[in-house]
Formats: structure tokens, C-alpha cells, sequence
């Protein structure tokens, strides 16, 4: 299965976030390993960036949909926030695990969604790896099952750029 046809599988099979559960998201372009989605909210077009992992480990275990994504924030003005979502419940009390080229940042799951700590680490996230080549993601399952993914980065620079001027 191509990324593409994984990514637009995982759309159709998850509601990932509250804003745009209610909405229909599309396609809009795919750039290398990144693809633009949009969706309208509230009579205007939102639009976001997402990636599904290129390598699963452990290999043999049920990972389900895992993909990264990265959204505008509410009202901020073109900041986005990045968010790992896990293809499983993470393990209460855990912290998910991102490194982009050396770079480590935390995040804090709450079911299967990880967010950064600070709101701060946000910007840090997104421009780490816009000058990166490649993002790690390291979780622990409910069942205690540790679990790594790697994102290709290639693309998510040309992806957040239309995402930015998208109307």
C-alpha cells in the first residue's frame, strides 16, 4: 500500500481531532512523503499537514494507523501545533519520544494523541523538522509494548508552505 493510500485509509477510518471530526478533510496535494489535507470550518478552509511512518518497530506486533501530523492553531496567525497519533492507546503516565536529527522533544499523550509539554516547543518541533531529514517517535502502548516509528521528512517543507497560504 503507498503512503498516499495508507494516509487517506487512516482519514477515513480515525477522527483525530475534536475540530475537525465533524468535517470531511480531502486531499489536496501530496508532497514526497507529506500530504496537504483541507477541510472548511466555520465558512473559511483550514488546511494541515500529514505523514505516515515509513518503518514499524517491534515488526510482528499490531501498530495499527499511526501518523504525524501538524495543524494550525485556533486563531494563532500561521502557527501550527505537531502531534504524533498512535495507532493504540499510549500507556497512562508515559511520554511519547520525538527526535528529529538528534534533536529530542517530549510530548504528553492523552489516549492515542501525544502534544508537546510547552506550547513553546511547538515552533522548535515544526522548524526542526523542516531542517531535518528524518523524525523519530517512540512510544509505550497501554500494554506496555514499546514501539518506534520513522517519518521520511522529505516533503513536509513544500507541505506546510501551500498549508500556510491556503484559504
Amino acid at each position: 500500500m503507498s503512503s498516499l493510500q495508507t494516509i487517506l485509509l487512516t482519514l477515513a477510518l480515525l477522527s483525530f481531532s475534536a475540530s475537525i471530526a465533524s468535517a470531511a478533510p480531502k486531499m489536496v496535494k501530496q508532497f514526497d512523503h507529506w500530504g496537504l489535507f483541507s477541510y472548511k470550518s466555520g465558512g473559511r478552509t483550514v488546511c494541515y499537514v500529514l505523514s505516515v511512518p515509513v518503518k514499524e518497530d517491534p515488526v510482528g506486533v499490531d501498530h495499527g494507523k499511526n501518523f504525524f501530523l501538524i495543524a494550525p492553531k485556533s486563531g494563532a496567525g500561521g502557527s501550527y501545533y505537531p502531534q504524533a497519533v498512535l495507532g493504540y492507546t499510549a500507556k497512562p503516565g508515559s511520554t511519547i519520544r520525538v527526535t528529529v536529527d538528534g534533536d529530542h522533544f517530549d510530548m504528553l499523550p492523552k489516549d492515542n494523541v501525544g502534544w508537546t509539554r510547552q506550547e513553546a516547543d511547538d515552533k522548535r518541533v515544526v522548524a526542526a523538522m523542516q531542517a531535518g531529514s528524518d523524525l523519530k517517535v517512540e512510544a509505550t502502548s497501554r500494554r506496555g509494548t514499546q514501539t518506534r516509528y520513522t517519518y521520511s521528512l522529505k516533503g513536509v517543507t513544500a507541505a506546510l508552505k501551500q498549508a500556510a497560504a491556503c484559504r
